[in-house]
């Protein structure tokens, strides 16, 4: 079988006489490169199989050199189902936090939030007590925050250019519905999932209107939306870089798919082949050997 090692470079500054540094300890050669945008990203096959600590260690030799390494099997390798997680992916922050500055407790809610987002505590018990710190707040926040959210770096890129090559994507978050259809609409996702914040007369009342959207339902959408479009899992990339992301991510990459971490907690890193720490989310495109040519 033959595999595909993608090496993108933050800037424009790919030093290939690192990446062979890199890969000298698992005895490949660096041959038939395949540069898919000039000094900063490039493919190379291997017919070597290769585990996650290996991956590691190819990882942490790129580290100084701002480079990230993505590792998928050459057959298949561009996928036809994308799901995104929202918060501090598709956009940079996360929308929970930034609406609770809006009550002025955004450095307690923002506590609570890391520490779910590492898997130290109990998902549902976490977002229902954030929510309840908000009892109160007008709707209008809602849209000041929605109007401060920026997407991140290379989604608009990403999003366009998947849906150009006919790709299925949905947008997937622990977050708010108030958030996702709007950044569902800006980009051009298919279908977005969040959860639904309870409201009456125009104010929050603490509520999170069950059933809560959790990393099993991320799991489930992804399941779902593969069967719905007559595919595999191993056609299906996944990305997030939260604990309730892991499941998705691990179903994607132990079908033979794409599972990447974007930015991730230690969790993610652990656990996962492919992650994004370096660059911007277009990796995910030269992940699948997307050339620049090819970016919409």
């Amino acid at each position: 079988m033959t595999y595909t090692l993608t090496f993108v470079h933050k800037n424009n500054d790919l030093d290939i006489n690192a990446v062979q540094a890199s890969l000298d300890p698992l005895k490949i050669t660096v041959n038939d490169i395949i540069w898919l945008s000039d000094n900063k990203a490039a493919q190379i096959e291997t017919t070597q199989n290769l585990n996650i600590d290996d991956i590691k260690t190819i990882r942490g030799h790129l580290e100084t050199y701002n480079i990230d390494v993505f590792y998928t099997p050459a057959q298949n390798q561009r996928k036809k189902v994308f799901l995104a997680d929202m918060d501090s992916t598709i956009v940079t922050s996360e929308t929970l936090d930034e609406l609770a500055g809006e009550a002025g407790i955004k450095d307690q809610i923002s506590e609570i939030t890391t520490r779910a987002m590492r898997g130290e505590l109990d998902f549902f018990a976490a977002i229902r007590e954030r929510v309840m710190l908000l009892k109160g707040l007008s709707t209008s926040a809602l849209q000041r925050t929605l109007d401060d959210t920026e997407i991140s770096k290379g989604a608009r890129t990403l999003a366009k250019t998947l849906k150009g090559h006919d790709v299925f994507c949905a947008l997937v978050s622990g977050g708010f519905t108030y958030f996702t259809k709007d950044i569902a609409r800006q980009l051009g996702f298919d279908v977005h999932h969040g959860n639904i914040l309870g409201i009456d007369d125009e104010k929050l009342t603490g509520e999170v209107i069950d059933p809560i959207l959790d990393k099993e339902t991320k799991l489930k959408f992804l399941k779902q939306y593969a069967a719905q479009q007559n595919v595999t899992l191993g056609d299906c990339m996944t990305i997030g870089d939260g604990a309730n992301d892991l499941p998705m991510l691990e179903a994607a990459q132990d079908a033979g798919g794409l599972g990447i971490g974007y930015h991730p907690k230690p969790l993610l890193q652990d656990a996962l082949i492919n992650c994004i720490i370096h660059t911007d989310l277009t990796s995910v495109l030269y992940a699948q050997g997307y050339k620049d040519v090819e970016f919409l």
